[in-house]
């Protein structure tokens, strides 16, 4: 006799409804896109979103009393309809999308649970039966879930945090929402699970709890990910600013040997030209005067450390038959720690550098250097000829090298190092020229100008 009491009251429990779920699902996207970076705004970004509503909705309506696997068959639609929202929307690659689709989806499951358990209980327990307060209700608890949510990321992601997504981080996140979605589903789909209660309340209450917990579990991944990411990036960017004050201090003592060379070489030329040789030991004198001329140009540009790392530059680029021109005002770098403008100014010449031992015209490698002041501004701008098709993400060129988890660190660095002083950099690509831009306050010029 229970159990036929039992059985009907599992029949008459109320599921949430259709509609529910949808505006749910595109409330929890509209949260993960205004995170991110978008690629579409304004008008065009309304008008996406309000068709996803109206697609999702009428998806989830017309789907509406299936059981059993079809219904599960459905929902995965319904959360691929949510991943188009947020690729479209957003500057992401698939996995990004993905990501953040599941994230989203988990934070849905946990709103819709909430807000119809709290609505079944005013409406079957309180007795209270009004469209007006369902609506109320409905705005309510999806107005709280979705602001503290909101607030939680606000105070600890910020966009450039949201780092591209691995494949092994795509795998945990879906197995966390696979996990959270069909436990605190059975007891719906199937009333002859481990997870089906006796009354309707233990099944809502054990739904709205492990989407409490799928929320808080997915949150704290979330979170522990970015930090990894964040220190992973860190102590590449130290790495690659030690690689840099390394190459400066060997570059230092290089240059020292070969200017000593370099003066010998000269006296023994001179002596070699007062003798009377054949024809071709004056040629061979003259590739010589010609291989060594580059060891005496050595920069002055007012600053011993970027002298020094400018020489190194140039001779490589020499070797490399790259043409670097230089115009350098380097006592105006005289705030900068050295490691700083090893950062900037090796970081920057090296991406320049990549790119131009790439073009096969050698006529083409072209690299060009100014450091000069403008008002109370030191200004940094290196362009150099590029004919790759670079892509952006977070206002930095993606590197096109393979294995890219171990490189495009170089222009962070960079980018870092120019922050501790108050500056910004802007990048960009246009006409065939890959152009750098550096601006930082400078201290001298604006003591001079108070």
């Amino acid at each position: 006799m229970d159990e036929c009491v039992v059985a009907q009251a599992f029949s008459k429990l109320p599921d949430i409804p259709r509609i529910y779920t949808a505006l749910a699902e595109w409330l929890a996207c509209l949260l993960c896109i205004f995170e991110l970076k978008r690629c579409i705004h304004g008008v065009k970004l309304a008008g996406v979103s309000a068709l996803m509503l109206t697609v999702q909705s009428v998806f989830m309506i017309l789907t509406k009393g299936r059981d059993g696997i079809l219904w599960f068959l459905f929902m995965a639609v319904a959360v691929l309809l949510m991943d188009l929202f947020i690729y479209i929307c957003c500057d992401v690659n698939v996995l990004d999308a993905l990501y953040n689709c599941i994230r989203a989806f988990v934070i849905a499951e946990f709103a819709a649970s909430l807000e119809w358990e709290i609505h079944c209980y005013v409406y079957y327990e309180l007795g209270f039966k009004s469209k007006w307060l369902a609506v109320m209700l409905l705005i309510g608890v999806y107005g709280v879930v979705y602001l503290v949510i909101w607030q939680l990321n606000r105070e600890v992601v910020k966009k450039e945090e949201c780092v591209s997504v691995s494949m092994r981080e795509i795998i945990f996140a879906a197995a966390i929402g696979l996990a959270v979605f069909f436990i605190s589903n059975l007891g719906f789909a199937y009333s002859n699970t481990p997870f089906w209660g006796r009354y309707p309340a233990e099944i809502f209450n054990a739904r709205t709890l492990i989407d409490l917990g799928g929320v808080a579990i997915f949150y704290a991944y979330h979170i522990q990910r970015l930090h990894l990411r964040s220190q992973l990036e860190l102590e590449s960017m130290e790495m690659i600013l030690n690689n840099q004050y390394v190459q400066y201090q060997q570059s230092q003592d290089t240059l020292e040997l070969i200017n000593y060379k370099y003066h010998d070489l000269k006296h023994h030329i001179i002596a070699l030209r007062a003798e009377e040789n054949a024809q071709k030991r004056s040629e061979y004198l003259d590739r010589m005067e010609e291989d060594i001329k580059h060891y005496g140009a050595q920069q002055h540009t007012g600053n011993s450390v970027l002298d020094t790392l400018l020489t190194s530059k140039s001779l490589y680029c020499a070797n490399q038959d790259i043409s670097l021109t230089i115009v350098a005002d380097g006592a105006l770098l005289d705030f900068m720690d050295v490691m700083d403008i090893c950062s900037i100014f090796g970081n920057a010449l090296d991406n320049a550098i990549e790119c131009e031992k790439k073009i096969e015209d050698t006529q083409k490698r072209m690299i060009h250097l100014s450091v000069f002041s403008q008002k109370t501004f030191l200004i940094i701008r290196l362009e150099n000829y590029c004919e790759e098709e670079l892509h952006f993400k977070s206002e930095l060129p993606i590197t096109t090298k393979a294995n890219s988890d171990f490189h495009g660190y170089g222009l962070k660095s960079l980018r870092h190092a120019v922050h501790k002083y108050g500056g910004e950099v802007d990048i960009s690509l246009q006409g065939g020229w890959f152009s750098l831009k550096i601006l930082i306050p400078c201290p001298r010029m604006l003591a001079a100008e108070s």
